[in-house]
């Protein structure tokens, strides 16, 4: 028996993605990770606006309900 045989999913099908619509996710995964360092950066280097920032947002998801 085959292992797809045994599993209960079928098989997926490969996912076509064109190379220019490849190096576009490329380059957007590249601009999320700094994206994420340079406010991890920030926060570092002024924890009080951190702080305030976090506060802030929090108070912002306590008020809003949707």
């Amino acid at each position: 028996m085959t292992e797809n045989a045994e599993s209960s999913e079928p098989p997926r099908p490969r996912l076509v993605v064109p190379r220019r619509d490849l190096d576009r996710l490329h380059r957007r995964a590249e601009f999320l990770r700094e994206l994420e360092e340079a406010k991890a950066l920030r926060d570092r280097i002024a924890p009080r606006r951190a702080r305030v920032r976090r506060l802030r947002e929090a108070m912002r998801r306590a008020t809003y309900h949707h």
